[in-house]
């Protein structure tokens, strides 16, 4: 269940949050998570850790508890290998406190991942993506392509994937994966020349590199934040999914780098 989904019920709710790490742990300061009766969202690191921290938080709704904190040893007291120290803090959700998280949860803006092409690997790529903490528009000039990919994503059927990439919002994860090399190349440019792109990924090989490398230099474009191939297919697996998988990992790699202003 998601925390936005376990948020909107109607029943009682224990927030957690990491409130103190010391030495080796799962999670940071901050990792949080909820927890009612039967259900929970989030995560504050799994394992033995979370196993306790969400008993006392049902402990608490079954007793009436509106507050209290649990400390841990990882190592010494519950065998966990990471050896550190945590502390968690356990409240009751007030209805302003319950509102509160909702009001953030709206604010906070996840990534963008932008696939254009919906065939076998874009396909697959969305599938990946669905269940990770990002917004993926699929955009293609196909609509029997679309129908077969994943609801979760944003269709876009369009003969202008240009302008799907030049409205897209800054720090945004572009994949081409069209049927057509002439479009890809196209396409490919278009999300390099924006400059603000997290990712900019192209379905292919080394020649395939070479040669966009040779176009986007006839075009004043810098091709060296390409990559190309994408996910697996430099490893010579070929298999959508594999790609989709291995794409998903860069992509993700390439958001955590740009959170942190790394290039």
């Amino acid at each position: 269940m998601t925390l936005r989904a376990l948020l909107e019920r109607d029943s009682p709710l224990v927030h957690l949050r990491l409130s103190a790490v010391a030495g080796s742990a799962p999670r940071e300061v901050g990792a949080e998570m909820v927890v009612s009766g039967h259900a929970q969202a989030g995560t504050i690191g799994g394992g033995q850790m979370e196993f306790r921290a969400v008993a006392r938080a049902r402990e608490m709704l079954a007793i009436g508890t509106a507050q209290d904190s649990l400390t841990l040893a990882l190592g010494p007291d519950i065998g966990q290998c990471c050896g550190g120290r945590v502390t968690v803090m356990l409240s009751v959700l007030t209805p302003d406190a319950r509102a509160a998280l909702l009001a953030r949860l709206e604010s906070a803006q996840a990534p963008t991942v932008m696939i254009l092409g919906a065939g076998h690997v874009g396909r697959a790529l969305a599938q990946v993506l669905a269940p990770l903490p990002c917004r993926v528009v699929l955009v293609d000039n196909r609509a029997e392509e679309l129908a077969q990919a994943p609801a979760s994503a944003d269709h876009r059927l369009t003969p202008m994937a240009e302008a799907e990439i030049d409205h897209a919002p800054p720090g945004t994860a572009f994949v081409v994966t069209t049927h057509d090399h002439g479009l890809d190349f196209l396409l490919t440019l278009a999300a390099l020349k924006r400059g603000d792109a997290a990712y900019v990924g192209l379905i292919g090989s080394a020649t395939k590199r070479a040669r966009f490398t040779r176009f986007a230099q006839d075009h004043n474009t810098d091709a060296s934040a390409l990559t190309c191939p994408i996910g697996a297919a430099g490893l010579g697996d070929k298999r959508p999914e594999v790609i989709a998988l291995m794409a998903a990992q860069e992509i993700f790699a390439a958001f955590a780098r740009a959170t942190k202003g790394t290039p």
